[in-house]
Order: C-alpha cells, then sequence, then structure tokens
C-alpha cells in the first residue's frame, strides 16, 4: 500500500468498528420512544410522509444522474481521496450558507431547508460516485447511494443492518428489487426525520435558528461526507482484496 492508502485503511478500520457497535442503552431506549411517537401518528400521516419523501428523492436520484460527471476513470486512489475531500468542503460551505440563511427567514422559509439539503446530500454523494469511478447510470450503484444515505442517517440497530449489506455489496446487490417502489421507503423515512428532527425543529426557533441551521447542516454534510468515503473505500480495499487473491 502506499502511505495514502495506509492512513485511509487505518481510518476505514476505525469507521467499520463504529459501524458495528451494538446498540447502547440510550440507543435502546431513544429507539423506543420514537417507535412510540410513530405508533401514536395517524397511518395516514405515515402514508402521506413516506409518499413525499420518496417522490423527494426519487426525483433527485432519478434527475441527478443527468448533471453528474462521468466516472472518473484511471485516477490514482490518492488522487480520488484529496478530490472527494474538496467536493465534501464545497458542498458543506453550500448547505452551511443555506442553512443560516433559512433558520434565519423565519418558519415558512425554515421548512424549504428541509428539500434544499435533501437535494444538496443527493447531489454530493453523486459526486462521490463518480469520484471513486462508480457510473450512476447503474440502477444499482444509485440505490448503493441510498443505502449510504440510510448509514449515515439512522439508529444504531439500523445502521448495523445496513453496514452488513454495504460491506457484501456485491452478493447483496444481485438480491436488490428491480423495481424502485419496493424499496423499503418506510423505514428510510423514519429512520432520516427521526435522526434530523430534533435539530431541524431548533432551526425554526426564531433568533437562534440561523446559528442553529449553519451548524446543523454542516454536521449533516460532513457526517454522510466521511461515511461515503469509507462506503468507497471499503469497496477499492475489497476489489484490491480480489485482484491479490485471483494473482496468487
Amino acid at each position: 500500500m502506499s502511505s495514502e492508502e495506509q492512513q485511509a485503511f487505518t481510518e476505514l478500520q476505525d469507521w467499520q468498528h463504529r459501524m458495528q457497535l451494538p446498540p447502547s442503552r440510550l440507543n435502546n431506549f431513544a429507539h423506543r420512544v420514537q417507535v412510540r411517537l410513530n405508533a401514536f401518528l395517524p397511518e395516514r400521516l405515515h402514508q402521506a410522509i413516506t409518499a413525499t419523501i420518496k417522490q423527494m428523492v426519487r426525483g433527485v436520484l432519478f434527475g441527478s444522474k443527468y448533471t453528474t460527471s462521468k466516472p472518473l476513470a484511471n485516477a490514482p486512489f490518492a488522487t480520488r481521496e484529496v478530490e472527494a475531500r474538496i467536493r465534501i468542503r464545497d458542498y458543506r460551505t453550500m448547505a452551511t450558507a443555506e442553512g443560516a440563511v433559512t433558520g434565519a427567514g423565519g418558519f415558512l422559509l425554515g421548512l424549504a431547508d428541509f428539500p434544499i439539503l435533501l437535494g444538496l446530500k443527493i447531489k454530493m454523494l453523486f459526486d462521490m460516485a463518480a469520484l471513486y469511478g462508480y457510473d450512476v447510470h447503474d440502477y444499482t450503484e444509485r440505490l448503493y447511494l441510498l443505502y449510504v444515505f440510510q448509514l449515515t442517517f439512522s439508529s444504531q440497530h439500523t445502521r448495523n443492518i445496513t453496514y452488513r449489506r454495504l460491506a457484501h455489496w456485491d452478493a447483496y446487490r444481485l438480491t436488490l428489487p428491480l423495481n424502485p417502489d419496493e424499496f423499503d421507503w418506510r423505514t428510510f423515512q423514519q429512520e432520516y426525520r427521526d435522526y434530523i428532527d430534533l435539530a431541524k425543529m431548533a432551526q425554526l426557533v426564531p433568533v437562534i435558528g440561523a446559528a442553529v441551521g449553519a451548524v446543523a447542516n454542516y454536521k449533516l454534510i460532513e457526517q454522510l461526507g466521511d461515511t461515503a468515503m469509507n462506503c468507497y473505500r471499503l469497496r477499492h480495499f475489497a476489489a484490491a482484496e480480489d485482484v491479490k487473491r485471483l494473482t496468487d
């Protein structure tokens, strides 16, 4: 390994450990509380929220592929890592500014932050895929991005399950539904909504909304970028190991 790959591999191992930690007592308590709160919501409301997020994500997911750069081919791993960090920084800057503006604009403008930030997150994932050499015109690569998204914004219990799917992606992708409607949108929207509810609700509070929006968006983009980098590192080192086995 090069020194850059060794550093990335060390960071990947630490990240893998965190992704596989069992849910703590606090995690379990918070999960039970959220499940009970969701149970109080009418089924019709759940269906409406699921349908809304589903259409929003699908619109961005299946539209962004037409504005995404071609996969970066034949680039050294170190170059991909540098470019990925630059792209994360750029999206983090945009999201921070957007969060501050919408947070300062009151309740209605604060609500607009949700779809705008969601669009930035998905677009960043498309760019990350291209930088690591993956073609998002491939349907399974777009679903891969959804699982990266879910891994980032979910409870530890769901994170454990999602990590195992991504860690064995080449096998798991063969079981994926061909119809996007068969994706588990209900779990996707509940986990995402539950994960960011507190921060985004605080963003709607007058006076502190701008600061909360800026900080929350900064951290959410940074977290998604870190997860995406490590997911693609996981695939890079798995592919390198496969090549090594074939040549030994």
